[in-house]
């Protein structure tokens, strides 16, 4: 009995050992498929070099690098959106910023990155300073400032990337003023409240002033105008309604169209900080009433403009010229920001019918009675604030 035991014993242990090398040796193969598999998985399909031809990416708000490379993969930009999120990754072009940007087809992974990160291939982009005009203004004594139809003009210049020294093709801004003129006020998207004024305005070319709201826009640069007006018209439109518009304006007394201009002179007139001051001047002047008598206004219709302005300028009369006509000019001097804008919608309270920039710091002093203003007034001509540079 006690020797078939051990027979017994003997025989398990070795089939034991046999099973477990069999075992030992079926794990490791199955490692090796493994680590072979995974390799050639972990291998996503890319491209060589920095590709041909010209794309045009559209990098949409809320995207995710995924959804960016998605859209390089159904351009034929690289050849799996796992390369592209791989390279990128880690990189600042991890959190691209919405817009447009050219690329070429067939790019490597990298290069693509690389493309991205190149602030000259991002196309379609807008910066609208506050104050901005739709026509170029030429400073006395400085350069001209590009206006909005200039750099709507520039925002659709694409370059062909296959000849780097080839001049980029873009729209001019003759273009751009024509859609303005030429196409139907609804068509552009002008909003309801400034339909009828826009329709009427004295001088085509800008009767779109002050409905471009400042900041910073994109749009596809191979669309024609017409639909780049109206998206900037409606985007510009949605912004300024936030700020409760409409029910401001009733609230002090004038029309949404009418508030957008005075914040446009708000805007011209003075700085951050007295904004919401030279809001309250203006609706005590009219309701007064007195001429507003504001130098942005007489500078709006001049080929030349400065702070300082001469007699004769302030004797002209414009639709704008606010020392030559009664109440607001006809409509927006620029595009009144929405800090302007917000200050117009709630006035500072005060009884001031005056004020005047006083240094070149932009200090600016405001008064009650006529008498006050006029220190004010010696004090700024002291300072060179009021010399003419013509």
């Amino acid at each position: 009995m006690s020797a078939a035991r051990g027979r017994s014993r003997t025989s398990g242990t070795t089939r034991f050992i046999l099973l477990a090398a069999v075992v030992g040796v079926v794990l490791a193969f199955a490692v090796m498929v493994f680590r072979n598999l995974n390799a050639e998985v972990s291998a996503a399909p890319d491209f060589s070099g920095e590709g041909t031809g010209n794309a045009l990416l559209h990098v949409e708000p809320g995207d995710t690098l995924g959804m960016v490379g998605d859209r390089l993969y159904d351009l034929g930009t690289v050849a799996s959106t796992r390369a592209f999120t791989g390279a990128a990754s880690g990189t600042p072009v991890e959190g691209i910023q919405p817009g447009y940007y050219q690329v070429r087809e067939e790019m490597s992974a990298a290069s693509v990155v690389a493309a991205l990160a190149d602030p000259r291939n991002r196309v379609g982009f807008i910066d609208i300073k506050p104050g901005g005009r739709l026509l170029d203004t030429v400073v006395v004594g400085g350069g001209t400032e590009k206006g909005i139809f200039t750099q709507i003009a520039e925002a659709t210049c694409l370059r062909d990337l296959d000849v780097p020294d080839a001049p980029p093709t873009c729209r001019s801004p003759l273009e751009i003023v024509d859609a303005a003129v030429r196409v139907d006020p609804v068509a552009l998207g002008v909003p309801g409240w400034a339909i009828n004024e826009v329709q009427a305005a004295p001088d085509p070319v800008r009767r779109l002033e002050g409905l471009i709201a400042p900041g910073v826009h994109t749009v596809n640069p191979q669309s024609d105008p017409v639909e780049i007006l109206r998206q900037l018209i409606a985007s510009s439109t949605q912004s300024y309604d936030q700020t409760g518009l409409v029910a401001s304006a009733e609230r002090i007394g004038l029309t949404p169209y009418q508030v957008v201009t005075a914040a446009s002179l708000v805007e011209k007139e003075g700085t951050l900080e007295d904004f919401d001051k030279i809001a309250r001047v203006i609706l005590n002047r009219l309701d007064e009433p007195m001429r507003l008598q504001f130098d942005s206004t007489v500078n709006y219709a001049l080929a030349d403009q400065e702070i300082a302005t001469t007699d004769a300028d302030r004797a002209a009369v414009t639709p704008w010229n606010t020392y030559a006509i009664d109440g607001l000019p006809y409509g927006p001097i620029g595009s009144p920001g929405l800090d302007a804008l917000r200050a117009m919608e709630n006035p500072a309270d005060g009884q001031w019918k005056y004020f005047v920039t006083v240094d070149m710091q932009g200090t600016t002093r405001f008064a009650d009675e006529y008498p006050e203003h006029e220190r004010y007034q010696s004090e700024a001509i002291a300072n060179g604030v009021l010399s003419s540079g013509r």
